[in-house]
């Protein structure tokens, strides 16, 4: 749940209010909805277009206790008011309500100075017009213990069980086990884009033998489909993660990014299995925790066992080991690609689910995740994605598409990183993909950043697996 505070008033005086409410919104503001639309045409209303334009798309405010701390601060930002927490608990609760009532009325009953306009009652989370005041308000972020940091590892690996905080994300996690994956870290700079932008159509495919030979050459040229050739890879740990539920609603990663195909031959359904991650080594910062249950996760008490006298303190249940043989080919990771483009780098993950059969063809699924990074100072926007899609039967395809899974997210300094997964079907055991991400940086300019290419690889045909944990 994402909604909004608007300004009517940018410089309020001693009698006036500089809120109105928006609307109700259950994603990010990326551009006006016809719900919203309605409040930019409103003549009171001073800098909607620019709040829901592009000036503000780091919206991380999806709860209620986010909303208090950002009106709090707003508030206090602006004027000075007695009791504004109290202020704060009773326009929630009115913009909870069906009612319309006045901020008079609720400054009235809380004995907070105040006043002014009214609102009608709507579900709301607050945010500000500008960044800076974002990032202001970031920094008031109220703390609550949850346990004691130890030293990260160096060396050897972690043991299931471990809590953890990421490094990046920042979410509660707890390891599962480890996966050892090949790491190909191209880390280099493009200057030209290799992708073939002639097409201008969404997504075209070709077929004939005499483009299907150029294709393959325009793979074979450019070195995608001899990724373990071309990069030398190097072995490094990766962990199977259970994310705390109670931080899913915040972090930049999908957190339903792990699907499976469903059981059914010809059935072309996904399967999700909420809050499990894959985490670099370098990426878990490990802690004691402080609380009875440390991890909140329904997959939590059917993985893992309390064993006091163990550190850490939890042992896998026969369960995890379970599943983890049954669903181990499509769990497994085992390449990683990175490449940094202008200080945005990429990581890609491939995975493959399986093979469907449909209407007399055998259809080859995988799914990848991507991580963007910004390890600049600048903000950017992904605005953009291009892929190219090789098939082993011939086939080039062209995708193109604003943003990435209904989104544009911004890498900036206070919030650097984005991660999502996609799927990618072919007619062909194998594969190779690669593309860019259009970025506009603050002052309006654009580039294409890199994203690396990666083999898509099938595995023998095995029985479909199933999310369940109990089967």
């Amino acid at each position: 749940m994402c909604l909004l505070f608007l300004y009517t008033n940018p410089n309020p005086s001693a009698d006036e209010y500089c809120l109105v409410v928006a609307s109700i919104r259950d994603e990010f503001f990326d551009r006006p909805s016809r719900r919203c639309h309605r409040w930019e045409q409103n003549d009171q209303i001073v800098g909607g277009v620019h709040v829901f334009g592009n000036s503000i798309p780091e919206n991380p405010w999806r709860k209620v206790r986010f909303a208090k701390r950002n009106f709090a601060q707003l508030l206090s930002e602006n004027r000075k008011i007695a009791n504004k927490e109290q202020l704060v608990d009773k326009l929630l609760e009115m913009m909870s309500s069906e009612k319309e009532q006045s901020y008079e009325s609720v400054v009235n009953t809380t004995g907070a100075v105040g006043g002014g306009d009214t609102t009608r009652a709507q579900r709301v989370v607050t945010s500000h017009t500008n960044h800076t005041s974002v990032r202001s308000a970031q920094q008031f972020t109220r703390l609550a213990e949850v346990g004691r940091l130890e030293t990260p590892k160096l060396e050897g690996k972690y043991s299931t069980g471990q809590l953890l905080l990421h490094r990046v994300f920042g979410y509660r996690g707890v390891t599962l086990f480890p996966w050892m994956a090949r790491v190909y870290d191209r880390d280099v700079s493009h200057n030209t884009n290799t992708a073939n932008n002639n097409t201008n159509s969404n997504r075209t495919t070709t077929t004939t033998t005499t483009a299907s030979t150029a294709a393959a050459d325009e793979a074979s040229s450019a070195g995608y489909n001899t990724v373990g050739r071309e990069v030398r890879g190097h072995t490094h740990t990766y962990y199977q993660v259970l994310i705390d539920t109670r931080d899913c609603p915040f972090v930049r990663t999908q957190t339903e990014a792990v699907t499976f195909l469903g059981n059914q031959e010809n059935s072309r359904s996904l399967y999700a299995i909420p809050g499990l991650d894959y985490v670099a080594h370098e990426d878990i910062l490990p802690y004691t925790s402080t609380e009875k249950q440390p991890i909140q996760h329904e997959l939590f008490d059917k993985f893992l066992m309390l064993d006091p006298e163990k550190d850490p303190p939890y042992s896998p249940r026969e369960t995890l080991r379970a599943w983890q043989e049954k669903n181990h080919p499509w769990l497994e990771l085992s390449d990683v690609h990175k490449e940094t483009t202008d200080t945005i780098r990429v990581t890609v993950i491939p995975f493959y689910m399986g093979c469907r059969h449909s209407q007399n063809t055998n259809v080859y699924w995988w799914r990848y995740c991507i991580r963007l990074e910004n390890l600049g100072e600048t903000a950017v926007q992904l605005r953009e994605r291009h892929w190219r899609i090789f098939s082993l039967s011939g086939t080039l395809e062209t995708v193109r598409g604003r943003g990435v899974v209904g989104q544009e997210p911004v890498l900036s300094k206070s919030f650097p990183a984005f991660q999502y997964s996609s799927h990618v079907s072919l007619q062909a055991p194998s594969g190779h993909m690669w593309g860019t991400f259009k970025m506009e940086k603050e002052d309006g300019t654009t580039f294409d950043c890199r994203i690396p290419p990666f083999t898509l690889e099938s595995k023998p045909d095995a029985n479909s697996p199933s999310p369940n944990a109990n089967t």
